[in-house]
This record gives structure tokens, sequence and C-alpha cells, in this order.
């Protein structure tokens, strides 16, 4: 029996829609966490570690509650777009992307508040702004670390299960991801599929995480 190949793909466009998505968001978020003091730092902060400690049921029902038709975020995407968001390979990205959020942000702002703050303070008396501060001297002081952080969430979001099965459904050849189809081929006792698709998963997962070792900076 021939194998399909979608999940696969559809999973890699998935991770690299997302981990972009957490790239952007991440880099910010993790910014004002670790150089900024305001009231309510710590609620942000567990808000959003939540989705790391949260059963994937819990955050597919939020996801479903957020996005889904009835929602005022799911009507005014239905009204731009034409259709509904839910049960779409555009939900998967969500599902996703909050899993790989909360990762690269913690892995992110570690390594910022790790940069010697030295740097920072000789860039300030150059004359250095903050935003080329951070581009010019924080962020590549940082970059190994940052991209290490990138390559997990990517890993992360490759494998979300749960959460995606939930807001995203189980449709062969649209919305079904590869850690789904692994699912589906188990429990309708199609084992050969399902030993190949673990096989391969394992093996990108075992690069991917030689990739992020490779990257991270190394200490003595």
């Amino acid at each position: 029996m021939p194998i399909d190949w979608f999940p696969l793909w559809l999973s890699l466009r998935v991770a690299v829609l997302s981990t972009a998505l957490a790239l952007v968001g991440g880099l910010w978020l993790a910014y004002v966490l670790a150089n900024r003091e305001f009231r309510g730092k710590d609620v942000l902060d567990a808000a959003i570690t939540l989705p790391l400690v949260l059963p994937p049921t819990v955050l597919g029902y939020y996801l479903l509650v957020l996005i889904g038709r009835a929602s005022p975020l799911g009507k005014l995407w239905e009204a731009v777009f034409g259709s509904p968001l839910v049960f779409t390979w555009k939900a998967a990205v969500v599902a996703a992307l909050l899993h790989a959020l909360p990762l690269l942000v913690k892995s992110t702002r570690a390594a910022l508040e790790s940069v010697d703050r030295n740097y920072e303070r000789a860039a300030r008396n150059l004359g250095a702004s903050e935003w080329k501060l951070f581009w010019r001297v924080t962020l590549p002081l940082a970059r190994r670390s940052i991209l290490a952080a990138t390559v997990l969430a990517f890993a992360r979001a490759l494998g979300d299960f749960g959460v995606t099965l939930m807001v995203a459904g189980n449709i062969p050849g649209r919305t079904q991801t590869v850690a789904v189809a692994i699912y589906d081929a188990v429990e309708s006792g199609n084992g050969a599929t399902a030993r190949i698709l673990v096989l391969v998963v394992s093996a990108a997962a075992l690069l991917i995480l030689t990739l992020a070792n490779r990257l991270s900076p190394s200490r003595l």
C-alpha cells in the first residue's frame, strides 16, 4: 500500500509558519520580559507559560471558544476570508503556535538576560538608541541561543497532536498532520504506515535536536 506523504508535508508547512509567527511575537515578548519592569509582569509570564502545562484538551477547548464560528474572532475571519477558520490547515497553524510560542519566549528571554550588560551600557554611552542597541548589540550576542530555541520551537510545532486534532480535525488531504495520521493509522490497524511515519518523524526529530545542540553556545 503506497504511503500518503501529504500529512508530512502539511506538518512541515504548519511548523514553518507557526515557528515564523512565534519568532516574530516571541522576540518582542522576550525583550519586554527581559528588559522592562511593570505591574503584572509575573502574570504575563505565567500566561505565556500556561500552554506548556495545560492538558491539550483544555487548550483545544480554549481555542475553539476563541476562534470558533460563533466567536467574534471567528466571525471576523469568516467575513474577511469567506470561510471559517476552524477545521482548516490554518487552524493547525494556530494550534502549533500555541505550543511553539511559550518555548521560544522562555528560551529567548533567558538568552537575552544572559547578555553581558557592559556591552549594552557601552553602546548607550556611544549614543545608540534602544532600537539600534537591540538589533546591533543584544541580538547578535544572543543569536546562537535564539536560533537553538527557534529550532526547538519548530520541533515542538511539528509534533503537535491534541490541540490540532480538536481545532483542525482529521480530514485526509486537508487537515491531517503527521501526528494525527499516525494515530489514525494505528486506530485503523495500518501498522506499516504507522511504522514508516514514526521512523520518519523520529529521524527528523533527531536531526532537529542535533542542530539545536550545535547552535547552542558552547560552555566550558
